[in-house]
């Protein structure tokens, strides 16, 4: 038994500094000047937040925070609303063709983002929406909604029946009945999927790259992979993992604050309720 726990604690232990490593190196070379950016030191001599401030001062890198949490915000407040209403009719409501749906919307998650993305491109461009934010919006409900829907779906299944025909008898509606009675006992469902969906939209790069043009409106993982040096040649690392750094501390603070209800909406999917 003490072997067990040993080994147990060795492995957790392992497992967070193979984690946390690339996030201390990023956090130290973040803070070391140009010379030091190559040094076998974990943490500079001499720190410094010039780093910080060249992010801003080189590009709109707060307009582009700005961008990330709007589309991020956006993409998960509507991929939960359309996946609570899709999640009780393909839970709750028997009809034909059902089996078969609920494998198209898996199989929709299975693609790869190359392979929709020429359909995605003349979708955006047809509806005027290139180099706005409405297209990293639209773009990013492709990766978001299957995912959220297959899995509130699951939770939606094993609300107990006797709330459904409780409200049928009360005379309430179908929106009433998902958002007033079924929606407060999916939250912590909600709020775990929520964030992956979060993270999935923060973290989008291919779809942004390729549907945004200018400065003002593109979000940060192209903002930090079009940093370059001024003369060219040799790429500011220091600047980079600072903008890593600084796009972390958002996803972070989020996974705090509502670890709980993640903890609690992850494993509630074990219990049959």
């Amino acid at each position: 038994m003490k072997w067990g726990r040993f080994g147990y604690g060795l492995a957790a232990l392992l497992f967070i500094a193979v984690t946390m490593f690339p996030l201390a190196v990023a956090l130290s070379s973040s803070f070391k000047p140009g010379g030091e950016l190559f040094s076998p030191a974990l943490w500079p001599d001499a720190p410094t937040l010039a780093n910080y401030g060249g992010v801003f001062e080189d590009q709109p890198f707060g307009r582009n925070l700005l961008n990330s949490m709007l589309v991020s915000a956006s993409v998960v407040a509507l991929s939960l609303g359309l996946s609570l209403l899709a999640a009780w009719a393909l839970g709750r409501v028997q009809f034909r063709g059902r089996g078969m749906l609920l494998m198209l919307i898996l199989s929709a998650s299975m693609l790869p983002q190359v392979a929709v993305l020429s359909g995605m491109f003349e979708l955006v461009r047809s509806l005027g929406l290139y180099d706005t934010l409405g297209a990293l919006v639209l773009s990013n409900m492709v990766l978001t909604l299957p995912f959220t829907v297959w899995v509130l779906m699951t939770f939606m299944r094993q609300l107990p029946q006797e709330l459904e025909d409780a409200a049928a008898m009360d005379g309430v509606g179908v929106l009433a009945l998902v958002f007033q009675v079924f929606m407060p006992l999916l939250w912590p469902a909600m709020v775990a999927t929520g964030l992956l969906a979060f993270i999935a939209a923060w973290n989008e790069f291919l779809f942004a790259l390729t549907f945004t043009l200018s400065n003002e409106v593109r979000t940060v993982p192209v903002a930090i992979a079009l940093i370059s040096a001024p003369s060219g040649f040799e790429l500011p690392w220091g600047k980079i993992m600072a903008a890593s750094v600084i796009v972390t501390v958002p996803l972070i603070a989020l996974v705090v604050l509502f670890q709980r209800r993640i903890v609690s909406g992850l494993s509630a999917g074990a219990v049959k309720g």
